[in-house]
């Protein structure tokens, strides 16, 4: 479950992890470093690039203008007002908004990027960051238009126009004028000194943000289609040595053996009598450890992608304050991001196809071992016009189909942008966008299927062929906590309300699992 913390989470301190800027994005203040070592390191590059400007230096971004504009020197008079036309020339994203979750989250990756103090931006900006997050304002973010190199320019330049008090944001769930907010709560918008601009929007924070709460969202469907899984193990009257310690040991995938564990440790019961003569189950059962396994797996390597890019200085150029040193490079760039989403919602996908074909298996009586067709719970006279799951399960595999079809990687379809200056590009923030949708397809997935394999068990039950000495603590409690939110189906009736309730207990992560 996500819990908030009375603490406020500290920047420019210790390395955030992906849990921090989930706490943020979930609603825990956020707070600076106070110490005096923090603040003069933050205003050594703001001094240095004063210095630079009264010497007449050639800064990119600063004195230059933007991308292929490099060349073009702007008069020291225009100098101030180059990073509001920055601001302003980008503010032409499409598509839907960012939800208030994701944009607080995007706050909170773009402010810790900023406290590593090489960005040549001013406390008074870090404060006004600060200052959104604790007044719950969220800028209103569009999802398209970032192709995640020069970062995430595009969306990026709506928080970066909150700052200054224009566009619109999201407050206690209305989208409103910046300004408007900002006159009501009594904060003054700030100025954008010259690198900073360039500063607020030239990075990955988007990208970054989103794959912080995707690899938490990830995280806990390997746990819960898991405990489907052992689910579905008992209702199908499957073997559980298929899941045995020893057999295990030979193939020690880390992660593979974590879910074999968790699915020893459900099916630690009396054993129940069996009415099926397969030695050895179906795949989508037998080799669910090994499918579940590959995400449980990929979760370490992508949790240090993805804090390196959350803890990194992501923008261009970087201001060396302690050296006194501009250094133009290409830390806008977004391809571990692109990578790590690529990787994720492919393995998430799996995920929602081992539990489509468990549900497939679950709900034809040619397969289940004496289950009614469809698991329907209409007896007698009234079973002919009663259906059951039939539908669901036609759902569970149009939601499987798309989640599938959305792995195609993002990354392999760099674009040449901007008069190719930005000639291979990452599309890191389109991959984290493809993999938040995978991610909700397969919690539509993972609610149905526990809905069946809660159905299928009471069905066991009522007919005798199970008792509770059968189901472990863990199984009777997941049951239990099912059946306080989800009548057993006799009747046919529309599910559609049911199923959204569970999708939003999963992804509010309703239940302490493993």
């Amino acid at each position: 479950m996500n819990k908030i913390s009375d603490n406020p989470i500290v920047f420019g301190d210790d390395q955030l992890t992906i849990e921090s800027v989930v706490a943020i994005a979930n609603g825990q203040q956020a707070a600076l470093n106070s110490s005096p070592g923090f603040s003069a390191r933050i205003d050594r590059g703001t001094k240095f690039l004063e210095r630079l400007l009264k010497e007449e230096g050639v800064i990119y971004g600063v004195t230059t203008g933007y991308g292929d504009s490099c060349t073009v020197a702007i008069p020291p008079s225009l100098v101030d007002e180059l990073p509001l036309h920055l601001t302003r020339f980008h503010g032409c994203g499409l598509g839907q908004n960012l939800d208030h979750v994701q944009s607080r989250a995007v706050l909170a990756t773009r402010l810790n990027s900023l406290t590593q103090g090489v960005s040549g931006v001013s406390m008074e900006l870090l404060n006004q960051l600060t200052t959104l997050i604790n007044h719950d304002i969220s800028p209103r973010i569009p999802q398209e238009g970032s192709v995640g190199a020069s970062g995430d320019l595009t969306p990026l330049s709506y928080v970066a126009a909150t700052l200054i008090g224009e566009r619109e944001v999201i407050y206690k769930g209305e989208i409103r004028p910046t300004a408007e907010v900002f006159a009501e709560l009594g904060i003054k918008p700030i100025k954008l000194k010259p690198k900073e601009g360039l500063a607020m929007m030239n990075g990955t924070s988007v990208m970054t943000a989103l794959a912080c709460l995707a690899f938490k969202r990830a995280e806990y469907l390997t746990q819960l289609s898991t405990r489907i899984t052992a689910m579905v193990s008992l209702a199908m009257q499957g073997n559980d040595f298929h899941f045995d310690e020893a057999l295990f040991a030979v193939k020690p995938h880390p992660g593979q053996q974590q879910i074999a564990a968790w699915l020893r440790d459900d099916l630690q019961a009396d054993r129940p009598p069996r009415n099926s003569d397969r030695l050895q189950d179906r795949y989508s059962l037998r080799c669910a450890p090994h499918v579940i396994g590959v995400l449980q797996d990929t979760l370490p390597w992508l949790r240090q992608m993805i804090e390196n890019e959350l803890n990194s200085a992501n923008d261009n150029p970087i201001i060396d304050g302690d050296n006194e040193r501009v250094l133009h490079g290409g830390h806008f760039y977004g391809g571990h991001i692109a990578m790590a989403m690529d990787t994720l919602k492919t393995a998430v996908a799996n995920i929602a196809d081992l539990l489509d074909r468990q549900m497939a298996q679950l709900m034809d009586y040619k397969f289940n071992n004496g289950l009614p067709f469809n698991l329907t719970g209409a007896e007698g006279e009234r079973k002919p016009i009663n259906h059951g799951f039939k539908a669901v399960q036609i759902g569970i595999s149009a939601w499987t189909a798309e989640a599938l079809k959305n792995t195609m990687p993002a990354s392999v379809f760099s674009r040449s942008t901007e008069c190719h200056n930005q000639d291979k590009v990452s599309m890191g923030t389109i991959a984290s966008r493809d993999c938040l949708r995978v991610l909700e397809l397969t919690e539509q997935v993972t609610a149905a299927s526990l809905l069946a394999a809660t159905q299928a068990l009471e069905i066991r039950i009522r007919k005798g062929e199970l008792n509770m000495n059968h189901l472990s603590p863990a199984l009777r409690q997941m049951m239990k906590d099912v059946q306080s939110d989800f009548d057993f189906v006799v009747e046919d009736r529309p599910l559609e309300q049911d199923l959204r309730r569970f999708i939003d207990r999963i992804q509010h992560q309703g239940w302490e699992l493993y």
